[in-house]
């Protein structure tokens, strides 16, 4: 049976070139209250240093469109009037992959608002809808998988975590290896590796883009706690010994980049926050990190700023939208060029 691995597809890593990035206006007052404003600032700081290298496809709503057009239209960008529940659009989109010719396609996964949490209107509409305005050869699948699940590194290692995909609230009736199997037939992989668990409070159940990033081939940059008050301090520590045992797809043995983690960032109701600085969006021309206030945020952008010699290192506020949530990554969705 023809599938994307059969036939020469896979998913690119995203220090690739890109053609564009699609992400989707803030606009749910019921969802963001009194912090919309801001997060809508968050998002255009955002969407300014994207556009420095990129297209912008900004998704909009009928009511906020003027908006969105009267604070970004300067920029490279394609509005789309495509409903939508939220703004998360690494997980509702399709996945992009390329065949060795560089023909784009486009995967496309069953949605169940990350294992029923948060079933929002038209989320589950939104990568069909948008695949309406691509002519690309699309594969669909008939189980749940979100794009900020999964990182892989363009030469066929996937990094995934069990406590997201081996959840009984995703895929109850696949296990380990029917996962597997099915990720490299998507992915185009030849192998897969596990992290056990993400961080505390995390909506998405320990998506892998919160917690471990490829950032080159056999190269994967997790963070390290630099206080015991971190919450996350033993799950942290536990990721990168994990890290340092794995090998992949070729063979070669992972180097293991450890950056500061935020330690603790709490919301206005001293909640503890997901705060990840990993949760960055790498662009042609730049790595543009998430920064909460914390005293590490410097110290993390400079460490980032170390392992992408030819690329920007920015560091913009994402605490408001981390109140979603997520932060960059987990708003944006790259097209490979």
């Amino acid at each position: 049976m023809e599938n994307p691995k059969t036939l020469g597809y896979a998913q690119p890593a995203e220090w690739q070139p890109h053609s564009a990035c699609w992400l989707a206006f803030p606009s749910h007052r019921d969802l963001w209250l009194e912090y919309l404003d801001i997060v809508q600032a968050e998002f255009v700081a955002l969407a300014k240093a994207i556009s420095t290298s990129e297209q912008l496809e900004i998704l909009v709503l009928e009511e906020t469109a003027a908006l969105a057009k009267q604070l970004l239209g300067d920029l490279p960008v394609c509005f789309h009037q495509i409903p939508f529940g939220d703004i998360w659009m690494r997980d509702m989109t399709p996945i992009y992959i390329k065949n060795a010719d560089g023909k784009l396609g486009a995967l496309h996964f069953q949605w169940n608002g990350w294992g029923g949490k948060y079933m929002l209107e038209h989320d589950d509409r939104v990568a069909a809808n948008i695949l309406q305005t691509l002519d690309f050869p699309t594969f669909e699948f008939d189980w749940v998988l979100e794009g900020g699940a999964i990182e892989v590194d363009g030469e066929g290692t996937c990094l995934t975590t069990k406590q997201c995909l081996l959840n009984p609230n995703r895929n109850p009736h696949l296990d380990q290896e029917a996962i597997e199997s099915g990720l490299k037939i998507a992915l185009g992989v030849e192998k897969v590796l596990w992290i056990e668990e993400g961080l505390l409070n995390d909506h998405t159940d320990g998506h892998i883009d919160t917690i471990a990033r490829f950032i080159a081939p056999h190269t994967i940059m997790c963070m390290e706690p630099t206080s015991e008050d971190d919450p996350n301090y033993q799950v942290l520590k536990d990721i990168a010994s994990q890290l340092e045992t794995m090998t992949d797809a070729k063979g070669r043995k992972i180097d293991v980049v450890r950056i500061p983690s935020p330690n603790l960032v709490l919301d206005d109701e001293d909640e503890i926050m997901p705060a990840s600085y990993l949760n960055f969006y790498i662009s042609n021309d730049s790595v543009i990190i998430p920064i909460y206030g914390s005293p590490n945020d410097e110290l993390a952008v400079q460490a980032i700023a170390k392992h992408f010699p030819n690329r920007k290192a920015i560091g913009l506020s994402a605490k408001h939208i981390l109140l979603g949530g997520g932060a960059f990554h987990c708003i944006t969705c790259h097209q490979p060029q």
